[in-house]
């Protein structure tokens, strides 16, 4: 009887909660663009949700984006929200399956609640993905961890926590958060002959991106993205491709963006079995920090140091440099249901 009662009250909750998002929603139209020459002229003051990544996801092959925009009664732009669908895919394993990703919560006029014009876009995109039979849907990055969590609840998505490690630039140089060893090191290696600079060509890039796919290939939960894309960051002013050189030969390198003031460090791959001694992952890492430092960021933030365990190599060495861990939701939702309510119950808090 107490479980009944417990899933009728929790369904009734549910139901509560769709009613209130349902007339949230009535208050604003959402349109959701696919093609580059139908997007109206939008905030570009976030790169993650740009006319300008729009076009670069657009252009790259097993992507497709969908930015969703919001208007109030009046037909003014409120909010959007750039969103896309890509496809992976593998021989060994042998696997096929499309996800959708968002990385942050969007842009929003100053004069509305962030939160309801938010509630809109959420459902406009869930409904899109739904439609396009993506596997799962995956948000990242979001400001806050609470930020949205009725609204992504509501929806049937499920949080996991995620750790994040955000760098503060503009307080002190950053050589001044790194440990007398670790200065020692970064010293001894430039003595080496080891390099760490922008890639000057396409040469380069295409040496970086051979390193890249390696550094992923047996990676399940990362991404790779294609190499048209990677051109596009590396023309783009908001993105820059650095690259640790020993010899002449990549042995590491990293994709950075820019936006709203702070610097995204995106991908990052380097041999950093067969150079050891040179600590390519270090040396670009550090490189990354000290330019975004110079050209006068605020903050530079790691998007992916993964699950908060408590036994994180990776997360310790970003952590090393100096910045601050920030526990986060990374919220998920599975379209075929029984996974998605199993995953629930998995990861209930």
């Amino acid at each position: 009887i107490r479980f009944i009662l417990m899933k009728y009250w929790s369904q009734k909750d549910c139901i509560k909660e769709f009613i209130i998002n349902f007339a949230i929603m009535k208050s604003y139209h959402v349109s959701i663009y696919t093609t580059g020459e139908e997007l109206p002229s939008l905030d570009e003051s976030n790169f993650f949700h740009s006319s300008e990544l729009f076009h670069i996801i657009e252009a790259s092959p097993g992507e497709r984006p969908y930015m969703a925009v919001a208007r109030d009664d009046s037909g003014k732009i409120v909010g959007h929200m750039l969103s896309f669908i890509r496809r992976r895919s593998s021989w060994l394993p042998p696997y096929f399956y499309t996800q959708g990703r968002i990385y942050g919560e969007g842009v929003y006029a100053d004069e509305v609640s962030k939160d309801k014009v938010f509630a809109s876009l959420l459902h406009a995109l869930t409904r899109k993905f739904h439609r396009k039979l993506c596997f799962y849907i995956e948000f990242s990055d979001l400001s806050r961890k609470m930020f949205g969590y009725r609204y992504f609840r509501a929806e049937g998505y499920f949080p996991v926590n995620w750790q994040e490690v955000h760098n503060s630039l503009h307080s002190m140089n950053p050589a001044d958060r790194l440990s007398e060893r670790m200065r020692d090191r970064i010293k001894r290696v430039y003595g080496y002959g080891v390099e760490t600079r922008e890639a000057q060509t396409e040469d380069e890039v295409h040496a970086f991106y051979r390193l890249l796919n390696g550094f992923y290939r047996l990676k399940m939960r990362r991404i790779i993205p294609p190499e048209s894309q990677v051109r596009q960051f590396y023309k783009s002013d908001n993105g820059r491709i650095f690259i640790t050189l020993y010899k002449k030969r990549v042995i590491g390198g990293s994709v950075c963006v820019f936006s709203n003031g702070n610097a995204y460090l995106w991908y990052l791959a380097s041999k950093r079995k067969i150079y050891a001694g040179l600590h390519p992952n270090l040396m670009t890492v550090w490189y990354t920090i000290q330019w975004s430092w110079q050209h006068h960021y605020q903050h530079i933030y790691f998007l992916d140091v993964g699950l908060p365990f408590s036994k994180n190599p990776f997360r310790e060495f970003i952590l090393s440099f100096g910045g601050k861990p920030v526990a986060k939701y990374r919220w998920f939702k599975f379209t075929i249901k029984w996974i998605n309510h199993l995953l629930s119950f998995i990861y209930r808090e």
